[in-house]
């Protein structure tokens, strides 16, 4: 379709002089560019769709940037980008060099804070806020959470602390789980309409300073006021933080928003508005299976077809099959995830066994300590959890599960880089921030098949274990049927060379095994971060020249620094060259891209090691620096 008002759109500035008619031409063309580009680069589509009118209307009634706008996590921030100078480059979503598939300051000063992860929005919005009315100024700060990320503890800390603030803040909640009747809708928005008013408000405050002086006045306009709001809204809980709670109203009726965010907008303390709006709005295929388009890959704007997926079996699906099937044999086990059921694999686990199945929501925290506590009583649960996740729980990691020597397993997905997710999403830093830990037992699969033994051998382990597995598939090795676990602790010899030994963590091992063919180098597969297998990695250092580590992790504290903790300890003093993800974050691309340009793929290995060993023959230790 023509793009004849969104063409005109270069910033927010310039939809704020259309009027409400154009503004609601100016959606339907929003709604459908952002089907079209997300059809071509794929991406975050449902929750955008769902956010067209919302941010149309924020955008216009708000002075934007010098008005902060927080988006939550950024998965519904699409029509945002759009709106402030960059329709231009959605070609470039998430690929490298090109648009974040999330919210950056370095990329838009309309993105006022950066985030990838949930339920940051009130938190980031009311320091802001606080900033505005320390320094004097008419600044507003809004912060848009979704109804999902309201789950997490993080955004209940920050509506309590907001409550007790002398300050600007609007707080909106885009709830996408619920509908609402044509008359229910119509009676919600009438009341939003009324209660924003500059005329209730006037009364509301006027007559709670003119009965203050009354004896029991006050008590009861409080009272009259909590039983009119409660007899038809379900803000009690928000009223009782300290906040004016207005809504619900129906997301996708502009001229409702624009009349509700312009009547907040001259209110002062905190303020809550609770919209009601569809995932997928405006797109049958999304609007019929918005968790299927949540994130999707490129697909046919006509059928809603996505491109189709690798044939092999990713690490994500042998997880959720392993699940099943211990779940089949030890009615102890209990799958346990922060609100990423299809994501981490859980799906078919959750229809054969829903009584053991719990998806706790976005709470990481308390996922792990729910965890120790049935762990306490003699069951088995299985915590299956993003490696970036994982970083938001680890207090309870350490003092509620490993302190305790608690027998949890914990399937960590995405571990190591994540292609066009970017750096938000890295699961770069979970080997430091786990080996640490007493009592932690730590493994990195080479392949399918032993991810599958991987997670036997943790599942069995009597107590705390972790198995970290990327994003996507492996090398294709088929994984069996059987519940077979590895000896603990041991690594196996994949090749044997000479002068060089490579030894790969995880996913690095079909990388060392290809760059080895050139470099006729040892390659150990190590299996397990802790317990390392020392007795072979003494053996490789007192055998070959050159002692390689490489894995796909950050190189502070990683598996190498493991290694040379090691030889340190051991009074060795051989060559050794560690190979991981240097001391930066690393931007989003694709996952070959992302490997190249850390050194991490066959090529990488084989000219850093080229490299070594034609120096000077130092015998001090070399890190991979860029």
């Amino acid at each position: 379709m023509p793009y004849s008002l969104l063409n005109t759109i270069e910033s927010p500035a310039d939809l704020r002089h259309l009027n409400t008619s154009e503004l609601v031409q100016l959606a339907r063309e929003l709604r459908e560019f952002l089907i079209e580009t997300v059809s071509t680069t794929g991406g975050h589509l449902s929750a955008g769709l769902g956010t067209v009118e919302l941010t149309i209307a924020l955008h216009h009634v708000y002075n934007t940037p010098h008005d902060r706008l927080v988006w939550d996590i950024g998965h519904q921030a699409y029509p945002h980008k759009i709106l402030t100078g960059r329709r231009e480059a959605m070609h470039s979503l998430r690929r490298r060099g090109g648009l974040s598939g999330f919210l950056s300051r370095e990329e838009s000063d309309y993105d006022a804070f950066g985030a990838g992860h949930s339920s940051t929005s009130i938190s980031a919005a009311l320091g802001m806020a606080v900033a505005a009315a320390r320094d004097r100024t008419s600044r507003k700060a809004v912060a848009v959470i979704g109804d999902g990320a309201m789950t997490a503890g993080m955004a209940f800390e920050a509506l309590n602390n907001a409550g007790d603030q002398d300050c600007d803040l609007l707080v909106i909640l885009n709830d996408n789980e619920m509908s609402i009747s044509p008359n229910q809708g119509a009676m919600h928005n009438y009341l939003a309409r009324v209660l924003s008013s500059g005329f209730y408000t006037g009364v509301r405050e006027g007559s709670k300073s003119i009965l203050n002086s009354l004896p029991g006045a006050r008590d009861f306009l409080g009272r009259w006021e909590e039983h009119m709001k409660g007899m038809v809204m379900p803000g009690t809980l928000f009223e009782e933080l300290g906040f004016n709670y207005i809504g619900p109203i129906d997301g996708h009726d502009l001229p409702t928003l624009l009349t509700t965010l312009r009547n907040l907008h001259e209110i002062r303390g905190p303020q809550f508005l609770h919209v009601i709006s569809r995932k997928g709005k405006g797109y049958h295929p999304a609007e019929n299976d918005p968790s299927n388009y949540h994130g999707v890959s490129p697909f046919d704007r006509e059928t809603g077809k996505q491109q189709s997926a690798a044939s092999n079996k990713t690490y994500t699906q042998v997880f959720g099959d392993w699940l099943c099937d211990m779940a089949a044999v030890d009615e102890r086990l209990t799958g346990i995830t922060p609100a990423m059921c299809a994501g981490s694999g859980l799906t078919t686990f959750a229809e054969k066994y829903p009584q053991r199945y719990h998806d706790v929501g976005i709470a990481e925290q308390h996922a792990l300590t729910f965890a120790a506590g049935l762990a306490c009583e003699g069951h088995k649960p299985v915590v299956a959890i993003y490696s970036t996740f994982l970083q938001r729980a680890y207090d309870q990691l350490i003092h509620d599960i490993a302190l305790q020597d608690l027998d949890v397993t914990l399937a960590i997905d995405r571990a190591g880089l994540v292609g066009a997710d970017g750096a938000t999403h890295a699961g770069v830093f979970d080997l430091a921030f786990l080996r640490c830990v007493p009592n932690m037992v730590i493994m990195a699969p080479a392949d399918e098949g032993e991810c599958r033994r991987m997670l036997t051998t943790a599942y069995r382990h009597e107590g705390p274990a972790a198995v970290r597995y990327p994003r996507g598939t492996g090398p294709g090795v088929l994984p069996g049927d059987d519940l077979e676990a590895l000896p603990l602790g041991k690594a196996e010899v994949r090749r044997q060379g000479s002068g060089v030994a490579i030894l790969a963590f995880g996913s690095r091992v079909s990388a060392a095994l290809e760059a080895a063919d050139t470099l006729d180098a040892t390659v150990i597969n190590m299996r397990f971060v802790k317990p390392l297998d020392e007795a072979a990695i003494l053996s490789a250092a007192g055998n070959h020249e050159l002692l390689v580590t490489v894995e796909e992790h950050a190189l502070a504290g990683g598996a190498g620094s493991a290694v040379n903790e090691l030889l340190v300890a051991h009074g060795h003093r051989c060559r050794v060259l560690n190979l991981g993800i240097p001391d930066r974050f690393i931007g989003h691309g694709s996952h070959a891209e992302q490997l190249a340009e850390c050194g991490l793929d066959a090529d990488g290995i084989r000219h850093a090691v080229a490299a070594v060993m034609a120096g000077d023959g130092s015998t001090t230790t070399r890190t991979q620096a860029s």
